[in-house]
Parts: C-alpha cells; structure tokens; sequence
C-alpha cells in the first residue's frame, strides 16, 4: 500500500472515530437531559452499538496505520509529534475504555428501568456523570492528536 493511500485511510478513519464518539456523546447527553426513559434507553443501546460497528474499529486501525506511515517515513518513535500523539492516544483510550463499560452498564440499567416502568435509579445518574467527565479529557486529548497530525512537522517536507 502506498504511503498517500495509508494515509487517506488514516484521515478517514480518524474522521469516522472522531465523529462518531462526538456524535454518540452528544446523543446520549441529550437524551439524558431530555428524562424521556424510552429515548435513553434507546439512545444508550444505540451507543454501545455505534462503539461496536464505527470506534472500536478505528481505535484499533488508528495506531495501526500512523505506525505503518511512521515506518514508512523512517522516524524514530521519539519524534516528539509522534511521542505525543502516542502519548495522547493513550490517555485517550485509558478513558475511553472504562466509559464502554459505564455505556454498556447504563444500556442495561435503561432498558431494565424501561422494560419495568421505574425510574432510573441513582446510580445510572452516578455513572452518567463520570461518563461525562471521563470524556473531556479523551475529547481534549483527540483534538490535540488531531491538531498534532495536521501541523506535524516533516523533515524535508515544504509544509
């Protein structure tokens, strides 16, 4: 595979992982907001599933494919652009993995709650919290790998 077409994959995928973990967010924590039970519950399976079929590809194929490009390149994994967006990613998926778990619990507890006509209980709210917060630092830690990509600097390269 030639470099410029490892790289368009990379771009794509980075797009598809990026979109699809903001647009999941944003779903979620507007149906949480919304106090609709049938529109959590649907939303929270709806999540997981978009994790399933769209993330855990792409943040499998991300380091993947920008290790291949890197040796491909020849650069030393201390370059300090590729030691950050490494560094970045990994802070990203050390958030991202307990936040599959808390989705994963949260669909079950929203459909339980639904199938039974209860409230959600507290601790779906508990968890709901540290989903959120758990994501700002993967979001921030993205933006900055994104950015890291994009203004790179290559040697011998004009720009």
């Amino acid at each position: 595979m030639t470099y410029t077409a490892l790289k368009t994959l990379h771009i794509l995928s980075m797009v598809l992982l990026f979109g699809t973990g903001l647009g999941s967010a944003f779903y979620k924590w507007m149906a949480d907001r919304s106090g609709n039970l049938a529109h959590i519950a649907v939303t929270n399976r709806h999540v997981v599933l978009a994790d399933w079929i769209f993330t855990t590809p792409t943040v499998i194929f991300q380091p993947l494919s920008g290790l291949w490009m890197v040796h491909l390149l020849d650069l030393p994994l201390t370059t300090p652009w590729v030691a950050a967006s490494l560094g970045l990613y990994c802070l990203a998926g050390t958030c991202w993995l307990p936040v599959v778990w808390l989705q994963i619990r949260m669909r079950n507890i929203a459909a339980d709650a639904l199938a039974h006509q209860s409230a959600l209980p507290q601790s779906y709210w508990k968890m709901a919290r540290c989903w959120f917060w758990l994501g700002v630092p993967a979001f921030c830690a993205m933006v900055l790998v994104v950015a890291l990509m994009v203004f790179k600097h290559l040697p011998g390269a004009g720009s």
